[in-house]
């Protein structure tokens, strides 16, 4: 007899690894493509989810019931790019992009699944479940960076556009940022702020 709610669980899990890995990979192949090799030279540059894990963040995870948790972050040193502010804003950018991308592949597969000779079936429900919650776990993890605050990729993208003065104003919240991120997610303001947008992505892409 097969444990479902175990296997959620697990599902759950391996689908945030996946997610965690290819955002990470996608910050340091970006940086790499900009000229900075700092993540390539310590072994960032890869989809092996133990090389982007921090364990402190999957705790987090599993014990906030998945609605928070977070990976180690790939080292970036903006130094090495041709328009820093520029390259900044790129390497955040790739990583809730690539997410963003990830959940529309796994939509599609979702599709398939589902007209596949072995939907309904014990194995075509498993296989529908786990890539379904790939689609959640990207939609997620991609809006949640979005947001505009230090030190998510959100404050990157936004810094990029602003003027030097508004940008570097931006950047003076680095040292808050983590507090007042807590705070909001603590009171259940930044679910409220960011569930529209997942409601009208996963509406967009799942079947």
């Amino acid at each position: 007899m097969l444990n479902y709610n175990l296997l959620e669980i697990i599902f759950r899990l391996m689908a945030f690894l996946f997610a965690i890995s290819i955002h990470e990979y996608a910050h340091g192949a970006m940086a790499n493509h900009l000229g900075d090799a700092t993540a390539k030279s310590q072994g960032r540059l890869s989809l092996n989810p133990l090389a982007h894990l921090d364990l402190f963040g999957f705790l987090t995870l599993v014990l906030s019931g998945f609605r928070f948790g977070w990976a180690k972050p790939v080292p970036i040193n903006p130094g090495f790019f041709k328009n820093p502010k520029r390259g900044m804003m790129y390497t955040g950018a790739a990583g809730p992009v690539a997410n963003f991308v990830a959940a529309f592949c796994f939509s599609w597969t979702l599709k398939l699944v589902a007209i596949s000779p072995v939907a309904g079936t014990q194995f075509g429900n498993l296989l529908y479940y786990f890539i379904y919650y790939n689609v959640l776990l990207n939609i997620g993890l991609g809006i949640f960076n979005l947001v505009p605050l230090p030190p998510l990729d959100g404050s990157r993208i936004l810094m990029g556009l602003l003027p030097d003065r508004l940008a570097w104003r931006l950047g003076q919240l680095d040292r808050y940022g983590p507090l007042i991120l807590i705070f909001l997610i603590w009171t259940g303001s930044l679910v409220r702020i960011i569930s529209p947008f997942y409601q009208f992505i996963t509406r967009l892409l799942l079947p």
